[in-house]
């Protein structure tokens, strides 16, 4: 049977709904979020459509004499919506696919709070968040059923663009100890920022999202008995971090928190005339409600 493609009308179509949850989708990564770094949703069949977040980043702190904390992270995400078309006897669904694109910057200030017998150091530290973001629509279907449709909402899906910029802030709690034994972090975080579509983005997506949640990040290095490389003791290092995801994005997802466990190894090789002092690999393990991620970190310091 042959159908025109004049006859076939849209029966489930929405891109404005759609669009405003690839827009959460990137307060998800303006973050530098250990738990949502490697995370996928699978379709499971049915409507259910397949996610995938990856995002890499981090900060430090300049030093002890200009205490300015500076932080950086960029995010990418797939989404795959269904889009059906039907002419009343026949529907076909348009596999459209939906990739973004966010960097975001911070820039904050270290309080000391108090500094314990161990010479571990306990901050305050406000940042002040900005983030830009995009997101294209990649339509892969047959011209001729779009051929004649020129609403906005065909024409953001046969390529159309959304653009977003996000302004906000985050308040950490931070204790370091550094010593020969062993190194511990732990970092408490809360995060807000809002996002908005601005110049460039499609007329049948523009709309804002809210980014907020409370974040808690632990980390201990210690050196593996007497084993030693480039003159120095190989370390393990040993991670954990929650997420608590609030306001707008709690439960977005089918899920309010993830949380994330993970084991790796730490080379030391500050003896040498390098600018890198230390390089971290670890393997994590994310997981939360029927959600689950596999990731490998690598980190440097200088």
């Amino acid at each position: 049977m042959q159908a025109s493609s004049a006859c076939f009308a849209a029966a489930a179509i929405n891109p404005k709904k759609h669009a405003d949850s690839v827009l959460a989708l990137m307060s998800y990564t303006v973050w530098p979020d250990i738990t949502a770094s490697d995370l996928n949703i699978g379709s499971g069949g049915g409507e259910k459509q397949a996610l995938s977040i990856t995002q890499f980043g981090g900060g430090a702190t300049v030093s002890k004499e200009v205490p300015i904390y500076l932080e950086g992270t960029m995010g990418y995400s797939r989404y795959d919506p269904q889009f059906v078309l039907s002419d009343g006897t026949e529907t076909r669904k348009i596999p459209t696919k939906w990739n973004s694109l966010t960097a975001t910057g911070g820039i904050g200030w270290d309080f000391s709070l108090y500094t314990d017998k161990w010479g571990g150091n306990l901050v305050l530290r406000p940042i002040a968040n900005f983030m830009l973001g995009t997101m294209a629509s990649d339509l892969r279907i047959g011209s001729y059923v779009f051929k004649r449709r020129t609403n906005a909402d065909f024409d953001f899906l046969n390529g159309g663009r959304l653009n977003a910029y996000g302004l906000g802030g985050s308040l950490m709690l931070d204790y370091e100890l550094f010593s020969k034994p062993q190194d511990i972090d732990v970092e408490l975080r809360y995060s807000n920022m809002t996002l908005q579509s601005f110049s460039g983005t499609s007329e049948a997506v523009q709309g804002e999202a809210n980014s907020q949640n409370l974040g808690l990040y632990l980390r201990r290095r210690a050196p593996i008995s007497d084993w030693e490389l480039l003159n120095k003791p190989l370390r393990y290092v040993m991670e954990g971090a929650h997420t608590e995801y609030l306001g707008e994005q709690r439960g977005q997802l089918g899920f309010n928190s993830l949380s994330s466990v993970g084991l790796g190894l730490e080379l030391d090789s500050s003896d040498y005339d390098v600018f890198i002092t230390r390089t971290r690999l670890v393997a994590r393990y994310m997981f939360g409600n029927n959600t689950n991620g596999y990731g490998v970190g690598l980190a440097m310091s200088f």
